[in-house]
């Protein structure tokens, strides 16, 4: 049975339960490539679109780890774009002051924050020994033509200093809407600096990527270097006996399809990450008491998880239709 594994670490401080984990999927590792080849070819600036909630944000934080354990010389920062009223220059500079790290990013005068800015990602840059700073802007639909003239400045001041700040706008359908507006109105100069590469980010779109997506549970140890992946913490004699999370990618796809499709969803089946990404963790918790050697989740296990999921429920609420473009 379960309890006669002795667990590396106390239950309650798992990923699992505290929600601080990532894992892999297709759309991320074309993200790192999409970011890798910006940076190998020294293209300035990608934008990257989809739909709200199928996982953009924590796919920056993972493509932020994965730079720094493969570029660590190299500095990153996450700025998240701010719904404004009014879109005023103080704000805006107050925001990315913040994302990187000043102690107090509403001080000073605009010029002044300006400056600041600058001076923050040379220190840093200074500090991780190579010119190169990456920016990722999340739900930069949000910004409007004055906020990419002010950030086409940064690149401009940070550029006369010899560092070269890539910029990746990251955010929803709009993103696209809003390069062709500003390449149809000549600002072309916008277009040429931040959005030159473009990438659609998608949800699980196939029982392939469910198995990639599963893989990483089954593959990723926590802690890093013990023997404890995350299916095996939960269901350690299933896990020691052969069963992997993996099998049951299929089983997975078909609940959430089957799912979609009860509840009439327009659109080709996508699945959002959080969903995924709860509806594992809920067979995983179910699993723990029913560990043995020749356990394995019943696909009603897996049906109760995807129906738990919020999958339908943020569908119907947000109306949008998340099929891959």
């Amino acid at each position: 049975m379960a309890s006669q594994f002795q667990r590396a670490i106390d239950p309650s401080l798992h990923p699992l339960v505290t929600g601080n984990y990532r894992i892999a999927t297709p759309a991320i590792e074309a993200l790192y490539e999409l970011v890798d080849r910006c940076l190998r070819y020294r293209v300035m600036g990608a934008l990257i679109h989809g739909p709200s909630r199928v996982g953009k944000t924590r796919a920056i934080e993972y493509v932020r780890l994965l730079l720094a354990r493969d570029h660590p010389k190299m500095t990153s920062y996450h700025a998240q774009c701010e719904h404004k009223p009014r879109h005023a220059e103080g704000p805006f500079f107050a925001n990315l002051l913040e994302a990187v790290g000043d102690p107090d990013p509403n001080a000073g005068s605009n010029p002044s924050k300006r400056m600041r800015l600058a001076l923050r990602i040379r220190e840093a840059a200074a500090r991780a020994g190579s010119g190169t700073v990456l920016l990722f802007c999340d739900e930069a639909q949000r910004y409007n033509d004055n906020e990419y003239e002010w950030l086409r400045d940064v690149h401009d001041c940070l550029d006369r200093q010899q560092i070269k700040l890539f910029t990746f706008l990251v955010g929803q359908q709009e993103l696209l809407a809003q390069k062709t507006a500003l390449q149809v109105a000549g600002k072309t100069q916008i277009v040429a600096r931040l959005m030159v590469e473009e990438l659609v980010f998608h949800g699980i779109r196939n029982a392939e990527d469910v198995a990639t997506c599963l893989n990483g549970y089954d593959q990723t140890a926590y802690p890093a270097d013990s023997q404890w992946s995350f299916t095996r913490f939960y269901v350690p004699a299933a896990f020691d006996a052969g069963y992997r999370l993996v099998s049951d990618a299929g089983v997975l796809w078909q609940a959430f399809e089957s799912a979609h499709n009860r509840a009439n969803l327009p659109g080709q089946l996508s699945i959002p990450m959080e969903s995924f990404a709860r509806a594992v963790e809920i067979v995983l918790k179910e699993s723990e008491l029913k560990d043995d050697s020749a356990y394995r989740p019943d696909p009603a296990l897996w049906a109760h998880a995807v129906r738990h999921s919020g999958y339908v429920q943020s569908r119907h609420a947000t109306g949008r239709v998340l099929a891959a473009a």
